[in-house]
C-alpha cells in the first residue's frame, strides 16, 4: 500500500472511530477487526463470553441465523440486511422494557463485512404511537358514512341498536343488544379478557384501535377497523360501573392488501409467514404490560423441531425449509388467532398464549406435537416425517419479564429433548430455580 493511499485509509478509520454511530469491521467469518466505541457499548452486553472478538457470536441470541444470511448473500459486495430491527430483551430484574437495535450489513468484498449498529428503541415507540395517531385521524376524516356506531356499558356489551350495525354487520337489533363486542370477530381471535383490555386501553390513552378480520352476521369475513373511545371523564367516574365506550367499525376491505403487504414486510419471518423476533418480542412487551396491570393466566410455549440438523444433512436445505414452513402451517392449525407464533431463529419457535393455564398450554403443545408426529412432509419423491418438542411455562409473580418466561419455557423445552422428544415438558419449581425479580 503506498503511503498517500495508507494515509487515507488511517484517516478513514479514525473517522469511523469517531463517528456517532456504531461501526464494526470484520473478516468473512465474522471476527472482528475494527469496533468503535459507541458500536462495542451495544454491543458488549450482547456477548455470551464477555469478549467482543466475533460479530456472528456475539449477535447469535438474537439473530442466529446472520452468519446464514452472509453465506448465502450472492454477490461479491453488496448490502447483506438494511436497517434490520433486532430487538433485545431487557434482561435486567423489575425492568420490562425492551431494547431494539437497528443493523445494516454491508459486504465490501470477499474478506470484508463492515455493519451499523445504532439504537432506535425510542424513534420504534414513536413510530408506533405515530401510526396509531394517523390511524385515528384517517378513521375520523375517511369514509364517514360507511361506518357502525354503537355504545358500550363497561363490559364491553352494545347498549344501543344503531341502524348502520345492520348495515355493515348485518347483525338486527335482537342480536347484539346486550352481546359482547367480541361477536363482531372469528371465534379465536378476541375473549372476553382482551375485551377487557381494550377498555383499559381506551381509558388510559384516549382510544384502542385493531385492524384486522371481522365477521358478518352470515359467516362471512371482511377486513374492518374497529375503534373504542370512552365516552366518560375519566376525573368524573368513581367506579368502572360508571364508565361507557362508543364503538365504531369501519369495513375498510379495500385496504387489507396493501395491510397486510406492509405486516409481511415488517413483522413477519420470510420464510415461515409467523411473526419474526422483533414482532414477537413488541407483542410480548404489550401482553407483559397488561398482565401486570391485571393478573390473569398466561403461558408460553417454545416449539424445536428434532434432529433438524439431520433433515438437512440428509434431505438437503430446501427440504430443510419445507420442513419449517410445514411445522409453521401446523403451528397456524393449531394455536387461536389471538395467540402470537413468531420464528425466533432456526427451527426455533414460541407461542405466547394469553388468558390460557398451564393446563390449557400443554393440551394444545400436545395435540400440535400429535399433530406433527402423525403427517409428511412431501418433498420431490421424498416423505420426511419428523417430530417436536416443546417446553411450556407460565406468568407468576416471580417472573419479572419475557426473558424470565421464556428461560423457563427453554429449560423445559430441553428436558423434553433430554426425555427423548416428540414429547411436552412443564417447567418445574422444584427441578430449576425461581428466575427472580
Amino acid at each position: 500500500m503506498s503511503a498517500p493511499v495508507e494515509e487515507e485509509y488511517e484517516a478513514l478509520l479514525q473517522f469511523m472511530y469517531m463517528a456517532p454511530i456504531g461501526l464494526v469491521q470484520t473478516l468473512a467469518d465474522g471476527e472482528i477487526t475494527m469496533v468503535n466505541p459507541l458500536c462495542a457499548q451495544l454491543l458488549m452486553p450482547l456477548s455470551p463470553d464477555g469478549q467482543l472478538s466475533n460479530l456472528f457470536v456475539a449477535l447469535e441470541a438474537v439473530m442466529p441465523d446472520l452468519r446464514q444470511r452472509v453465506q448465502d448473500f450472492p454477490d461479491g459486495h453488496g448490502t447483506v440486511c438494511d436497517a434490520l430491527q433486532v430487538p433485545i430483551a431487557s434482561g435486567h430484574a423489575g425492568r420490562r422494557q425492551s431494547q431494539v437495535l437497528s443493523l445494516t450489513l454491508l459486504k465490501l468484498d470477499a474478506e470484508r463485512l463492515m455493519a451499523v449498529i445504532s439504537d432506535v428503541t425510542q424513534s420504534v415507540r414513536r413510530d408506533r404511537e405515530l401510526r396509531q395517531s394517523q390511524a385515528w385521524i384517517n378513521t375520523l376524516a375517511i369514509g364517514l358514512t360507511d361506518y357502525a356506531l354503537v355504545s358500550l356499558d363497561p363490559r364491553g356489551c352494545i347498549q344501543d341498536w344503531n341502524p348502520s350495525i345492520e348495515r355493515i354487520t348485518g347483525f338486527s337489533a335482537e342480536q347484539v343488544s346486550g352481546r359482547s363486542l367480541s361477536m363482531f370477530y372469528p371465534g379465536d381471535a378476541i375473549s372476553e379478557q382482551r375485551v377487557l383490555d381494550r377498555l383499559h386501553e381506551a381509558d388510559r390513552t384516549g382510544w384502542s384501535l385493531d385492524e384486522g378480520w371481522c365477521m358478518r352476521a352470515d359467516g362471512s369475513r371482511y377486513w374492518g377497523s374497529c375503534l373504542i373511545a370512552p365516552l366518560h371523564d375519566r376525573d368524573e367516574c368513581s367506579t368502572q360501573d360508571e364508565h361507557a365506550y362508543s364503538l365504531i367499525i369501519r369495513d375498510v376491505s379495500d385496504r387489507r392488501e396493501a395491510a397486510e403487504a406492509l405486516l409481511k414486510a415488517v413483522s413477519c419471518d420470510h420464510l415461515t409467514g409467523l411473526y419474526n423476533r422483533r414482532a414477537f418480542f413488541e407483542a410480548a412487551e404489550l401482553e407483559m404490560q397488561r398482565w401486570a396491570r391485571f393478573p390473569r393466566p398466561m403461558s408460553l410455549v417454545m416449539i424445536d423441531a428434532d434432529h433438524f440438523k439431520r433433515i438437512n444433512d440428509q434431505y438437503g436445505h430446501a427440504a430443510g425449509d419445507a420442513v419449517l414452513r410445514h411445522l409453521a402451517a401446523g403451528m397456524s392449525a393449531t394455536f387461536r388467532a389471538m395467540d402470537v407464533l413468531a420464528r425466533l431463529g432456526g427451527e426455533e419457535f414460541v407461542v405466547l398464549l394469553p388468558d390460557t393455564t398451564l393446563e390449557g398450554a400443554e393440551a394444545v403443545a400436545r395435540r400440535f406435537c400429535q399433530l406433527i408426529a402423525g403427517q409428511s412432509v412431501e418433498v420431490g419423491d421424498q416423505a420426511i416425517r419428523y417430530t417436536v418438542s416443546a417446553g411450556i411455562a407460565t406468568m407468576d409473580e416471580d417472573v419479572a419479564n419475557i426473558d424470565a418466561l421464556m428461560q423457563r419455557a427453554d429449560e423445559a423445552l430441553y428436558a423434553a429433548k433430554a426425555g427423548g422428544r416428540n414429547r411436552v415438558e412443564r417447567w418445574q419449581p422444584e427441578s430449576h430455580p425461581a428466575i427472580a425479580r
